[in-house]
């Protein structure tokens, strides 16, 4: 088997990817129904950040408690349990469109709960990858996971866009497809009751006590390479990543596009992205440079972006820019689940989501009004710009901290080829 796909050698991995694959297209698919609902309802910039930020919210609030849970519970209960949690709110929020009662409170409120269901469930998922897997496949499966998601991403907008535009583009439609991602749930489900227990690696939960959250705080503060790591995702994430909000806005008012082609600028996102992911799976070890080399990349994308003359121009830039966003992702979420501690695996992943998706509920209303009353284009160049000084700033605090005669950071020192001297050891990750 191709190194790119060598985890799916395993029955449970495959299983477990194969509903994960369809819950992400539903899933996907839901949030560019959302988007267009809340723009048919409102036509504000400024309403869709507000939908996009109570949706993500909870991430912000609740992914430490979802990292508990996922430290002190077992991981594939966890993740059945919120399946449910996470489709009820969908199907609400469908029937709603469907019947065309829907009104924006409304939307806003479901967007919020259901937000709170992802939150407590991401930790758990991320973590539980481990279990499923040797530490041997652990980087290729983490990476795999990310493919699984952006191929979500590359479906699932052009589909919800072209279903959205058959059924006339409103509210109608957006119903229908909202309604399809409540049933996806339902593959993820199925796929954690049918993985084999004899062949799964529990990791040992800890007891419930207080202060666990802060354990988890204080752990990553004591590793000065988590915190380049967590503070260059905040930067991605609070300034890069509401291409929801600018992706709608170029299409809408700079480009005069409707639903179809908004949806296929979510799909051509999604192809640099899942190129990103598929290139992380086949290295054979994540490397810190690359979280920040390619968080500046990013950067810099996303300014041209902005400068883009027309659709086709600025739909052919945007695959460069999801390359950059998931070898970003992927190399961090990968160094977290290889360098951390497995006690301490589902808060620090916690800690991560919290960061990298909790961010941008902060910058979502911004983006959305800098869009609104200046143009998408000044909103990509502006936050572009934003992240870009926000990863220099934090490498710059890195390299002045560093210090490689402690030993956690050698092996991160020589991989980063930025220490002032030659490290002489190195560690094994947990």
């Amino acid at each position: 088997m191709s190194p790119t796909f060598s985890s799916l050698r395993l029955r449970n991995y495959r299983v477990y990817a194969i509903g994960s694959l369809v819950s992400n297209i539903g899933t996907w698919m839901q949030n560019t129904a959302q988007a267009w609902l809340v723009l048919e309802l409102t036509g504000s910039g400024t309403a869709l950040g507000i939908t996009v930020a109570l949706q993500l919210l909870p991430t912000l609030l609740l992914s430490p408690l979802g990292g508990v849970l996922a430290d002190q519970f077992p991981k594939r209960t966890v993740l059945r349990v919120m399946q449910v949690a996470m489709a009820v709110p969908a199907a609400v929020l469908g029937v709603l469109a469907v019947t065309g009662l829907v009104q924006t409170w409304q939307v806003y409120v479901l967007a919020f709960v259901f937000g709170i269901g992802r939150a407590l469930e991401a930790p758990a998922r991320q973590s539980f990858v481990s279990e499923m897997v040797g530490r041997g496949d652990l980087g290729n499966a983490v990476a795999l996971n990310s493919a699984s998601f952006n191929s979500g991403r590359l479906i699932g907008p052009g589909l919800a866009g072209l279903m959205i535009a058959a059924l006339g583009a409103g509210v109608v439609g957006t119903g229908w497809v909202i309604l399809i991602n409540a049933a996806s749930y339902a593959a993820a489900f199925v796929a954690l009751q049918l993985l084999d227990p004899q062949q799964l690696r529990p990791t040992e939960v800890i007891a419930r006590r207080r202060g666990a959250v802060m354990d988890g705080v204080r752990y990553v503060r004591s590793r000065p390479d988590l915190v380049l790591v967590l503070s260059c995702v905040f930067f991605l994430g609070g300034f890069g990543m509401n291409f929801q909000i600018t992706s709608a806005l170029m299409a809408t008012d700079e480009f005069g596009r409707g639903a179809g082609e908004f949806g296929v600028l979510g799909s051509t996102l999604a192809i640099g992205s899942l190129a990103g992911s598929l290139l992380a799976a086949r290295r054979a070890a994540p490397r810190l440079r690359f979280v920040v080399l390619s968080g500046l990349a990013f950067a810099v994308l996303q300014i041209a972006s902005g400068l883009m003359p027309t659709f086709l121009t600025y739909a052919l830039i945007l695959p460069l820019i999801g390359l950059s966003i998931l070898t970003m992702a992927t190399t961090a979420n990968a160094l977290i689940q290889l360098t951390t501690t497995p006690e301490m695996r589902g808060r620090v992943a916690a800690l991560y989501i919290m960061v990298f998706i909790g961010s941008v509920p902060f910058a979502a209303p911004i983006v959305g009004w800098i869009g609104q009353e200046h143009g998408a284009r000044i909103a990509l160049v502006s936050t572009g710009a934003l992240a870009g000084v926000g990863i220099l700033a934090v490498l710059a605090w890195y390299l002045h901290k560093q210090d490689i005669r402690r030993p956690e950071l050698q092996s991160v020192a020589r991989d980063m080829r930025w220490s002032r001297r030659r490290p002489v050891r190195t560690i094994s990750a947990p």
